[in-house]
């Protein structure tokens, strides 16, 4: 089970006191992994910390942050004394790869998992009729897939990834489970690494 603090909470009793406010309403003794939501403007060094001493406490089983690049984790790791980051959590999906350009090398550096959300792109899935929607669907004919289970596959390719497909059915669970099996290769990788290009974030398009 995992929750999040928000970062106008972020203080150090301000972070236990909501670890504590989720443990009542979840009614369970412990989180296996507790993030902070985003850097915010409340010192850095007193969330980590406090992070910091839920583990120890044993209400969280490991610590992590979401939204953090490579010197938000660079300075997060340096106030840490006893327990790692275990986890960033960030956007990441076959349109906004960015974090393929330095944040993942880091985090694998660092025994960091990265943990994709919105895998599917806020709505913005490649449509069969493109150029990388006719891509991905020919990728997941040849493995009798999905193209959003290639998708899956893809964006959890290698360590240190992980993503987190949201589900409304159990239809959409069931298709999202079904990326566990498929395993790409390195032909299916760079078919998509073709329709899809990695970006620095600086190059992404507004939407």
């Amino acid at each position: 089970m995992v929750s999040k603090v928000l970062p106008h909470n972020a203080s150090r009793a301000g972070t236990v006191r909501a670890c504590e406010q989720s443990l009542r309403r979840l009614g369970t003794d412990y989180l296996d992994a507790y993030l902070l939501h985003w850097r915010g403007s409340l010192p850095l060094a007193e969330t980590m910390a406090a992070l910091e001493e839920l583990v120890e406490q044993g209400k969280i089983r490991a610590l992590g942050v979401s939204n953090f690049d490579v010197d938000d984790l660079e300075e997060a790791r340096g106030y840490l004394r006893r327990a790692p980051i275990a986890c960033n959590q960030v956007l990441y999906h076959l349109r906004e790869r960015h974090i393929e350009v330095e944040l993942l090398a880091y985090c694998r550096r660092h025994d960091i998992a990265v943990v994709g959300y919105s895998p599917f792109g806020h709505g913005r899935f490649p449509q069969p009729s493109s150029a990388p929607g006719r891509a991905l669907a020919a990728v997941a004919a040849r493995h009798r897939a999905t193209p959003r289970q290639v998708a899956l596959a893809f964006l959890t390719r290698e360590p240190p990834l992980f993503t987190i497909p949201k589900a409304s059915t159990s239809a959409h669970a069931e298709d999202n489970a079904g990326a566990l099996d498929l395993v790409l290769t390195p032909a299916d990788i760079a078919e998509i690494d073709a329709a899809f290009p990695v970006r620095p974030a600086d190059e992404l398009p507004m939407i």
